[in-house]
């Protein structure tokens, strides 16, 4: 039986990937930080076979005694300060979680497992970097790979390019099976209600049960490339089943605007987007990404990763699942 130990274990994409990898057999441990975290019970209702260790990303003497008590095949470094507009208002917490986390994890492998000469394989432990299309930013070409360089246009996209380049330099320098996957928007049932596409979603059901009557949003016309996490996770597990460790853009291959997200997600209840939604300059980031769209060939071909669910499908599972949720609450 494989081991598996996930940082973020409560966020979307931890839930996600631990019900997968159960799936597929593992014994699952999760990172939780602070031994009363309200989230713990999110994780212990959904998925109730993790197991759950205390560390947090800021204090590596934590990371080791987890991978001690975990004694896992394989890390996936999913926990970062993850919701964009946040990091300007604290952009000091999120390179430290979201940047130097990604290091103190990696050191921590390092020394749990012993270090390796330079150029020759480190046996062990395989690790997984989520990395994030925000690296790209201000995008030199569209769509992005592998090779299009990086130009990020916040906190937490320039903490994430530090932890990107430090998974790769442990891998050059000390032959760690280390990948970093680089995901394009992803959401879902699960989405956090601060992510715009879930802020939409659970808007418009309220809008819909009669709970809410508006909905105020930023930059209609930003543009990324969405798919649904449940079919991402399975692309990080993928990635550590490789004989080579690498480095994989993961995404649709498509744009799409906010105003598109609203589009679908209120004509899908019937309704007019344009009646209920404000825009608002104070939500527009001091930076903006403008475009963002992955070339997933890499991902399709090496790894053969497909994804099922298609971006309307997604849009109008979100709204569902909030619908749902929303009337049971009354």
């Amino acid at each position: 039986m494989k081991r598996a130990l996930i940082t973020g274990v409560t966020g979307q994409d931890g839930r996600h990937l631990s019900e997968y990898l159960l799936e597929q057999g593992y014994q699952v441990f999760g990172l939780l930080r602070g031994q009363h975290n309200p989230k713990r019970a999110i994780v212990e209702r959904e998925v109730p076979d993790v197991r759950i260790l205390e560390g947090d990303l800021t204090d590596q003497t934590s990371l080791i005694g987890a991978l001690q008590g975990a004694q896992p095949d394989e890390v996936y470094n999913l926990a970062a300060m993850s919701f964009v507009a946040l990091s300007w208002n604290q952009p000091e917490l999120t390179g430290n979680v979201t940047g130097l986390g990604a290091l103190r994890m990696l050191e921590a492998i390092r020394n749990v497992q012993g270090s390796s000469v330079s150029g020759h394989r480190a046996a062990g432990i395989k690790f997984y970097q989520a990395s994030s299309s925000e690296m790209f930013g201000r995008a030199h070409e569209v769509p992005q790979s592998e090779r299009t360089l990086f130009h990020p246009r916040s906190p937490y996209g320039v903490a994430k390019v530090f932890a990107h380049h430090i998974t790769i330099n442990y891998r050059e320098s000390y032959g760690m099976f280390a990948c970093c996957g680089i995901l394009f928007n992803h959401g879902g049932p699960r989405r956090g209600p601060e992510f715009v596409e879930r802020k939409i979603s659970r808007a418009v059901a309220r809008i819909k049960l009669g709970l809410d009557k508006g909905l105020t949003l930023g930059n209609m016309e930003a543009k990324r490339d969405w798919g649904y996490a449940g079919d991402y996770v399975k692309a990080m597990h993928l990635m550590l089943q490789q004989d080579q460790p690498d480095d994989y853009v993961v995404g649709m291959g498509q744009s799409h605007s906010v105003r598109e997200v609203a589009e679908i997600a209120f004509s899908h209840v019937g309704l007019d987007w344009r009646e209920h939604v404000e825009i608002s300059p104070s939500l527009f980031r001091p930076a903006e990404v403008d475009l963002l769209e992955a070339d997933p060939t890499k991902a399709r071909t090496v790894l053969g990763w497909v994804p099922e669910v298609s971006f309307e499908d997604l849009v109008r599972m979100m709204v569902d699942a909030d619908l749902e949720k929303e009337s049971s609450r009354q």
